[in-house]
């Protein structure tokens, strides 16, 4: 397979050193170099060599762009017509330089026909062109700005096309990141680390993908024993009701289960009050997060889920349920509802849905007592931060 193909766009004569050294570089890193001074662009001798530079750039993977003192050539109409402006002025929030395209060099236009392709561009601006551009911006509003020289820049009447383009490209809405540089070696750093970076991230997002398949592929295994089981209703009178309670009721049944609840026949037979179920699991307080003390609110520090409440056993030991007291209290509504349908519609719906617990449930089960779990925890939070102090002073 070929290497990825980068693009490197700048003005030549002025950064033709940095350009040979840059080319070493990315060949070093097992790349294709694509520039216009060592002739790897196909110039059709059909159309204007700008024109070919332009389509070049659609073929690549990366652009590097380089940002020095001259503004190059400007471009001209053929060259111009392969760029779709109107997609490009909802690419930034500053749109100044395309408002007179006969202004734009050709650097200019394989820059905006890689963004309109989708094509990833690392920008470097020289150290001098950076600061005149930061006097530019504090300035362009004055009517002095034509009177001002800015040292960095070849030619003073070509600052402001300069300084626009790369406000176009810092005021990107994605993909704007620019970069000083004032030597080679610092645009070959941060191009090793940004690459780097991105094949790294490319790695755990197809790992992440792989993952959400697994789990969407469980899901529709899942839904299809679902479909099964309330299909095995079709044709007795309740099927409907059966369909909607499968629906309504798979958090409700995902609660009961958090609870480790054994006897299913309390739920199924009988009419129980939601009192009478928490009375049932041994659940004798009930404490929401908020009402604890500040000290023992550990949550707010601690990394991950944070629980909403406690639900505490008569043994002390408690469950953490890391949804609002609102979801609480809509669990005892669905238990009352349920409560409400016929015994053996209960049964179908919960053997529809015992196998249908779909990622973590809101309850956690912490064999401790809940005032030593507390105790422990802030105990030891008071310690670190002791510590902490005493690193600090030292």
């Amino acid at each position: 397979m070929a290497g990825l193909k980068v693009f490197v766009s700048s003005t030549c004569y002025d950064l033709s050193v940095v350009r040979s050294q840059l080319r070493i570089f990315i060949q070093n890193l097992g790349h294709e170099p694509i520039m216009s001074d060592y002739n790897d662009i196909l110039y059709d001798p059909r159309v204007h060599t700008h024109s070919s530079c332009v389509d070049e750039v659609a073929s690549c993977d990366i652009v590097v762009l380089i940002v020095g003192s001259r503004f190059g050539g400007k471009s001209v109409p053929q060259a111009l017509n392969k760029i779709d402006f109107e997609s490009l002025f909802k690419e930034s929030k500053s749109t100044e330089s395309l408002k007179s395209k006969e202004n734009l060099s050709v650097t200019q236009l394989e820059i905006l026909k890689a963004v309109e392709s989708g094509i990833p561009v690392f920008t470097f601006i020289d150290n001098g062109v950076w600061h005149d551009h930061a006097t530019y911006e504090k300035n362009k509003d004055k009517g002095i700005i034509d009177e001002i020289e800015f040292p960095s820049i070849q030619k003073p009447e070509t600052a402001s096309f300069i300084f626009e383009f790369i406000n176009f490209l810092r005021h990107r809405a994605r993909g704007n990141s620019v970069f000083s540089f004032s030597k080679l070696q610092d645009i070959e750093e941060i191009l090793r680390k940004q690459w780097s970076s991105l094949f790294q991230k490319l790695l755990q997002e197809q790992r992440n993908r792989a993952i959400e398949v697994k789990r969407i592929d469980n899901l529709t295994n899942q839904f299809e024993d679902l479909k099964t089981a309330i299909l095995t209703s079709i044709g007795t009178s309740n099927e409907k009701e059966v369909a909607r309670g499968v629906v309504r009721f798979r958090r409700l049944m995902d609660f009961i289960r958090g609870l480790g609840l054994r006897d299913m026949n309390f739920v199924l037979r009988g009419h129980h009050t939601w009192d009478e179920l928490l009375q049932f699991v041994e659940i004798r307080d009930i404490v929401d997060a908020e009402e604890l003390p500040d000290d023992f609110r550990y949550q707010r520090r601690s990394p991950g889920p944070r629980a909403r409440m406690f639900l505490i056993k008569e043994d002390r030991t408690f469950y953490e349920m890391r949804a609002s007291s609102e979801f609480f209290h809509s669990m005892a509504l669905e238990w009352d509802a349920f409560m409400e349908i016929p015994e053996e519609t209960r049964g179908i719906i919960a053997d529809a849905l015992s196998e249908m617990r779909i990622g973590p449930g809101p309850l956690r089960y912490v064999r401790e007592p809940f005032e030593m779990h507390f105790d422990r925890w802030f105990h030891q939070e008071r310690l670190i931060e002791e510590e902490d102090q005493e690193n600090g002073g030292a």
